[in-house]
């Protein structure tokens, strides 16, 4: 399964979707701070599942329509940060769809996820993220779980991925940095956490008219590792 993430910058990088997705030939696409009404319900092979109505900068998520089918698709709040009690970006900071492959009869939940920006504590990142896995997993009770996108977190990402581990999650890392705006804040903050998935690759592609640079995720089904089972 070949699934991209892409944070649009201010949807500055929405006219680059399509060829991502042809270039890479995805089965699933994930965004965000994207303008979700500018946004087509197809893209080349993909058909969006959803998308935030409620956000200034929202998520949406895309799909392979000849493999997949959409089982349920939901957004849901998380725990506020300053920055979005003040500037009232949007309240909804994930997005969840429960699909189901054709090619293997299973089912599995694919998220696009957005935490609170860096003025916010990497404690509140960690709480949205926590409570992100919760939600997801009361979509797809006892099913793998992926879920993609701008973590906003690139700093003491040990005690990131040691909590991540304690709930049953992984947490992978791109193979260079996905954030190159400024000199002094630049790193990985687009990542990818799973249950009930072998990630075989994490790959940073090149930087377009965002100041994040889109990855791609290669991954398997490994039932062994199903959080509930």
């Amino acid at each position: 399964m070949r699934v991209l993430s892409y944070n649009l910058r201010n949807n500055s990088a929405s006219g680059e979707l399509a060829a991502l997705t042809d270039d890479f030939d995805a089965d699933i696409f994930c965004v965000q701070e994207a303008d979700t009404a500018s946004l087509p319900a197809t893209m080349g092979h993909l058909t969006m599942s959803h998308a935030t109505t409620e956000n200034r900068l929202g998520l949406a998520l895309y799909y392979r329509a000849e493999r997949f089918s959409v089982e349920d698709s939901t957004t849901f709040t998380l725990k506020k940060s300053m920055h979005d009690r003040v500037m009232s970006p949007g309240t909804q900071r994930l997005l969840g769809a429960r699909l189901h492959d054709s090619e293997t009869d299973r089912s599995f939940v694919a998220a696009s996820f957005h935490a609170a920006p860096l003025t916010a504590s990497n404690s509140l990142r960690r709480t949205q993220i926590t409570a992100a896995h919760e939600e997801l997993q009361r979509i797809g009770v006892d099913i793998p779980i992926l879920m993609v996108g701008d973590f906003n977190y690139p700093l003491f990402q040990n005690k990131l991925r040691a909590g991540i581990k304690d709930s049953g999650y992984e947490l992978s890392l791109s193979d260079s940095v996905t954030y190159l705006r400024y000199k002094w804040v630049r790193g990985h903050f687009d990542f990818v956490t799973s249950n009930g998935f072998r990630i075989d690759e994490v790959k940073t592609l090149p930087q377009g008219d965002s100041d994040h640079l889109p990855i791609l995720v290669k991954a398997e089904y490994d039932m062994a590792g199903v959080v509930g089972d």
